[in-house]
Parts: structure tokens; C-alpha cells; sequence
């Protein structure tokens, strides 16, 4: 099996592969973009993407994606993410702190204390970023421990986010849908198309009826006119189950699209 995750070495995504499979070839690419590309383009069997940060809310590039291409969730994978400041220098050589824009926005707090006059850079991952800090000792990372073994750089500062209650899921994207488990996810994307009023309640009604739990709802622009939006719905079942088939049936003639994006095993 061969797995597409964001790079280089080091990166949490690389993290959430291991916990999914740990005996997987891993395949690094420079953004979630280029991670979903290699599976539509059958380079690997899965990509493994983040798609929503406890502190931070959902990553959109994930979310638009999922609903541009025919891909299939089939598992997620829940990190604990553990900020660490990383450098070849010491704290009075940093001139640069480099991370991405999650990360730098989880240690913010740190970073004005500590560092009020450094320059703040984005890199492509974290693990990006500890690989370019490696090269000057001027430039620190805000990486995982993993990275700092990886590229030879010191821990100047551990777990430096704001909030120790910092965790990222990851989903497992491939191209079919995985048998029921017991213990399953259904995530579905559902556009009204023409918005009236109690058009959502009457949708979140059709799973309340059917004492289905929602664990997530969100909406996204559609990207066409202000105010039109997509709602991502994950929900607690499978595909397979009587409840949740019959109850996405009536759903769909309420709605313009329901796109069912998989049933997967929840991740504990």
C-alpha cells in the first residue's frame, strides 16, 4: 500500500499515516493540493490530508476539494499536535520563525512574548519549515520533535502552542468506500440551491426523526454568488445501515445536491 502525505519528513500528516498504517510505503508531496492530485492520478492507493484543527476550525483547501473531485473518505485519524520551537542557533541568532499559518496562529501567544521583533514566515508544512531552519541559524521552526531529530536542530522551547488541547483529524481519502465497522462515519456534502426559510431545519429534521447523530455541521460559500453556500454533515452510521440509506433517500429530495462523500470507521 502506498500512501500520499504532505512532506517533507516529519510533517504531522506523516504522523497520521503512520498511526493509520504503519507498514504503508509514504509518498511526500509540497501541499494538500498536490496529495490529492497523486491519488487522481493513481500514483498512490490513499492520501492522508488534515481537515479540521480543534483551535482552528476546518481547512478550507480540503473541504473545496472534496467537493470538486469524486474521492471517497474511507478513515480518519485524530493527532494531538505538540508545537516545539526548533533552531541550529540559539534564541538570540533567530531572526525568522517559520511555520504554517495554523501553527503560527496556535503559538501566538508565545511568540509575541518571546519574539515581538522577529519576522513571521509561512512554509508549506511544518516539517518544511524545521528542513529550511536546518540550513541557517538565523531561521527557527515551529515544528514537531519528530522534525527536530529529522534535520538535526535543537528544541529551544516545548510545546509552545497557547493550548494544550490541540488536536488535528486527519481523513483518509481513496476511491471507494470501506465495509461497515459498528463504529462508522457518513460525511455528506448538501447544497439547497434555492434557499427558503426552515429549508436546514427541514434537512436536520429528516436525522433527528431518525434519532441520528450529527457531529458536525458547516457551511462553505459555493464560490458562485455572496450568500450561496455548501453544508459539510458528518454523521454517526454507514452507508450499509437501513436508518441512515433511508434517511439520506428523503434528504435528497429536499436538497439540489447531496453528494455522499463515504462511510468510515470513526477514529477512537
Amino acid at each position: 500500500m502506498i500512501i500520499g502525505v504532505l512532506g517533507p519528513e516529519g510533517s504531522f500528516s506523516e504522523k497520521a499515516a503512520k498511526q493509520w498504517n504503519d507498514s504503508a510505503e509514504l509518498r511526500y508531496y509540497e501541499d494538500i493540493q498536490e496529495t490529492v492530485d497523486a491519488l487522481l492520478l493513481d500514483s498512490v492507493d490513499y492520501s492522508i490530508v488534515p481537515i479540521e484543527n480543534s483551535l482552528d476550525g476546518s481547512i478550507s483547501i480540503t473541504l473545496d476539494l472534496l467537493m470538486e473531485y469524486q474521492l471517497k473518505i474511507a478513515g480518519e485519524v485524530i493527532i494531538q499536535i505538540n508545537h516545539h520551537l526548533l533552531s541550529k542557533g540559539r534564541r538570540q541568532d533567530i531572526k525568522v520563525i517559520m511555520s504554517i499559518p495554523q501553527a503560527l496562529s496556535q503559538c501566538r501567544k508565545f511568540i509575541k512574548k518571546n519574539f515581538k521583533n522577529v519576522e513571521v514566515r509561512f512554509a508549506l508544512s511544518t516539517s518544511h519549515a524545521a528542513k529550511l531552519a536546518s540550513e541557517s541559524n538565523s531561521i527557527a521552526a515551529i515544528a514537531s520533535r519528530e522534525s527536530a531529530k529529522i534535520y538535526g536542530l535543537d528544541i529551544l522551547a516545548e510545546n509552545i502552542q497557547d493550548m494544550n488541547e490541540n488536536y488535528t483529524r486527519f481523513i483518509v481519502i481513496g476511491k471507494s468506500t470501506p465495509p461497515a465497522t459498528g463504529n462508522d462515519k457518513t460525511s455528506i456534502i448538501v447544497y439547497l440551491e434555492k434557499n427558503r426559510p426552515g429549508a436546514l431545519y427541514e434537512i436536520l429534521g429528516e436525522f433527528a426523526n431518525n434519532s441520528i447523530d450529527l457531529t458536525k455541521i458547516e457551511s462553505r460559500p459555493t464560490k458562485k454568488v455572496l450568500g450561496d453556500y455548501l453544508f459539510h454533515i458528518d454523521l454517526r452510521g454507514h452507508i450499509e445501515d437501513k436508518k441512515v440509506r433511508d434517511t439520506l433517500e428523503r434528504v435528497k429530495g429536499k436538497v439540489g445536491i447531496l453528494k455522499i462523500l463515504g462511510s468510515y470507521p470513526a477514529a477512537k
